[in-house]
């Protein structure tokens, strides 16, 4: 077969098509939105740096009569990212879209830590700061007694470890791309940390969040460092689609320094040592028994995670408890199960999940 001939004349014509694209979008990135477009909530309680969020019922764009289901959802996220992607911007929000449900929204934020939260170990934030954030919640619920939990990557693992320790005050539990067995064979994430000297990075202090984003993007470089930057100049006439990239942009780069000790727990206990699914895990000298989740669960994973592969979430079914457990899978990447096609009716999956769990707690 004979090469196609070189034509210099359509290879002008590409240069200068990507030419006008780069200066239309260097002419369009100023008038991007940047100011805050999450839906309309209230603090209503702090403790240290962390403060819970109750969402109002008329920030979701729908006729209901704004919360219809009597039991509040708690969510939980983790701790090495802003909580901002899961109320990105009208139409490309979760927590929207569980309001639009008809459901009474929480949400826990950690706030950033700083030199001071470098000894706060796991227990500090989850027998303190998360048990407190429910105790809050559950005193003005009219003595329900446990509240849903919905906890989404790292903040899933931790949800785990709370309800393991605390079952009487969790009635469902949701884990939305959460790891429970930290060795599984296709986890990079995981090859890559059995090297690390894990005490070394500890003993320095908080680990910079900057340094732990440069690790998940690295591995996927082409794809996550340059390839969706080429294609961000097809968004230069899109105000819509630009404004969307600038906003996850953004989010992806804010990542908050993360408290030393809990990176030694994770790192050392969880992806070196694997303990949580051996049942050897410890938080605050109690250990954790996943046996002792018996609530309904759902555990939500995406085909195409490469931080959280789908072969690190399956297993929780074996290592829980409950007799009561759904599996769901979406056709989406890690950062695609919060804003993808593929996520947008996950609300309302979660919301009939919960509906029919009620019916049984």
């Amino acid at each position: 077969m004979n090469a196609p001939a070189f034509d210099p004349q359509a290879l002008r014509r590409e240069w200068q098509d990507l030419a006008a694209r780069a200066a239309a979008l260097a002419q369009a990135l100023p008038a991007v939105p940047t100011a805050p477009a999450g839906a309309p909530r209230d603090a209503v309680w702090t403790r240290g740096r962390t403060t819970l969020y109750r969402y109002r019922a008329n920030a979701a764009d729908h006729t209901g009569a704004g919360r219809s289901r009597r039991r509040p959802l708690l969510i939980v996220f983790a701790l090495v990212n802003s909580p901002d992607v899961l109320d990105l911007q009208p139409g490309r929000s979760l927590i929207r879209g569980l309001l639009a449900q008809g459901l009474d929204v929480y949400l826990i934020d950690w706030g950033r830590a700083d030199a001071a939260d470098r000894t706060l170990g796991l227990d500090d934030f989850l027998d303190g700061a998360l048990d407190g954030a429910v105790s809050h919640i559950l005193a003005g619920t009219d003595d329900l007694g446990a509240l849903d939990l919905l906890g989404v990557c790292q903040g899933g693992t931790m949800s785990l470890c709370y309800t393991a320790l605390h079952p009487d005050r969790v009635a469902n539990l949701v884990a939305m791309i959460t790891p429970v067995d930290f060795r599984t064979p296709d986890n990079l994430l995981s090859y890559w940390a059995q090297g690390l000297d894990v005490d070394r990075i500890a003993n320095a202090g908080n680990v910079p969040g900057a340094l732990l984003n440069g690790l998940f993007l690295a591995q996927k470089p082409f794809r996550l460092m340059h390839q969706k930057y080429f294609h961000a100049l097809d968004l230069a006439y899109d105000p819509a689609g630009l404004e969307s990239f600038v906003r996850m942009e953004r989010w992806i780069f804010d990542c908050p320094d993360h408290p030393a000790e809990v990176f030694r727990a994770f790192v050392r206990d969880l992806y070196q040592q694997n303990r949580l699914a051996r049942g050897a895990f410890e938080v605050g000298g109690r250990r954790v028994d996943l046996r002792a989740i018996t609530q309904p669960v759902l555990n939500i994973y995406g085909a195409k995670d490469h931080l959280v592969p789908p072969s690190a979430s399956i297993p929780l079914g074996r290592l829980i408890g409950s007799r009561d457990y759904t599996p769901l899978e979406l056709d989406a990447g890690h950062i695609g199960m919060y804003v993808s096609r593929a996520a947008r009716a996950l609300p309302a999956q979660i919301a009939a999940w919960l509906a029919r769990s009620g019916d049984r707690t």
